[in-house]
């Protein structure tokens, strides 16, 4: 690959990747709207690194996108941007459908047109496969736990959209698969469960980790508040490190032609998986303090657990994770602590 698109590059994911991209002495272009909490403080970063092509835009807006993909002819295109919170889309279900689902299709149309060659790699979400309440849960002392799938959760699971930001991202995944099918793109979807690590300003609606990193950090110095937990925080995610995000999405631009038209389930896999009282427990540990914290209703089509089986990622694209989750949590909250956390 000789030249780079980053939708939403000033983003989290997104920022995490321009960086191992630019760090390698390969052109990079970030587009990106700047609305996200943080994306002006990772813009500045990428600059200070050598990012040297940045275009502000709009995905809703056909001509903003069409005119970049024209202008730059990337061999890879990372579709990262997107409207990321459940609570959002609940708020502005319109805003949510036409940045997801639009902005999608605008995008794949751009690519059609002018680069239909590229690899074209699209971050996608565990929650097409709805809220799994048709599925057996168990519950223990600190996790829900669902017996029927001990090694994680597969992409033949049946896709069930539910709430204005699983049917967006829903919509959006199913027209990537589709180009691959209809038109030959070399689409690949990845079906994140959850991710974490730098570059990460969390809010309290989106990145739990690096939100009760804040939250726990401010506790430990005396100068937070009980923070909320939504239900029991006994739901379970497997968490996967920004560093092994970009490795999946660097290695997997080269194989889109080979393994075009495919959704992957891409997490931690079942050794880095964690509820939210696990979490909370080893801060504790960490930081060397008692955690305060209220207890809210669960909130709307929440999974109670997803852990993604990461066996056809393993297989197909010789990729798997290689930070554990307690490295990388230690990892998060040191910069949370430097960076992060507006104390």
């Amino acid at each position: 690959m000789s030249k780079y698109l980053i939708t939403g590059g000033c983003g989290f994911l997104g920022s995490n990747i321009a960086a191992r991209l630019i760090r390698s002495g390969l052109p990079v272009v970030t587009f990106d709207n700047m609305s996200r909490v943080g994306a002006h403080e990772n813009l500045k970063w990428l600059r200070e690194l050598g990012l040297k092509e940045h275009v502000h835009g709009d995905l809703r807006q056909f001509d903003d996108v069409a005119s970049v993909v024209r202008a730059h002819q990337p061999d890879a295109v990372f579709h990262l941007a997107g409207q990321v919170a459940m609570t959002t889309s609940l708020q502005r279900p319109r805003l949510d459908f036409e940045t997801n689902a639009l902005g999608t299709l605008n995008l794949l149309e751009a690519v059609r047109e002018s680069v239909p060659q590229a690899a074209f790699l699209f971050s996608s979400t565990n929650k097409v496969y709805g809220d799994l309440t048709h599925h057996r849960h168990e519950e223990t002392e600190t996790r829900y736990v669902m017996p029927e799938f001990p090694g994680g959760l597969p992409e033949t699971l049946p896709l069930e959209f539910q709430s204005p930001y699983g049917c967006s991202k829903g919509a959006a995944d199913q027209y990537v698969l589709d180009y691959a099918r209809m038109f030959g793109l070399n689409t690949v979807v990845f079906r994140h469960s959850s991710m974490y690590g730098g570059r990460q300003f969390a809010t309290y609606d989106q990145g739990w980790i690096g939100w009760f990193c804040g939250q726990s950090l401010l506790q430990a110095q005396g100068r937070g508040e009980p923070f909320t937990v939504s239900g029991n925080g006994k739901q379970v995610r497997d968490v996967l490190h920004a560093d092994d995000m970009a490795d999946l999405y660097i290695s997997a631009a080269a194989l889109a032609s080979t393994c075009r038209g495919q959704a992957f389930n891409i997490g931690g896999g079942v050794e880095n998986s964690l509820s939210i009282i696990e979490l909370l427990r080893f801060l504790e540990s960490e930081l060397s303090t008692k955690l305060r914290w209220v207890q809210m209703p669960p909130r709307a089509s929440d999974q109670r657990f997803f852990v993604a089986d990461i066996t056809r990622a393993r297989s197909a694209l010789g990729w798997s994770p290689k930070i554990d989750w307690r490295s990388g949590v230690r990892k998060m909250l040191g910069w949370v602590r430097d960076n992060g956390c507006r104390l």
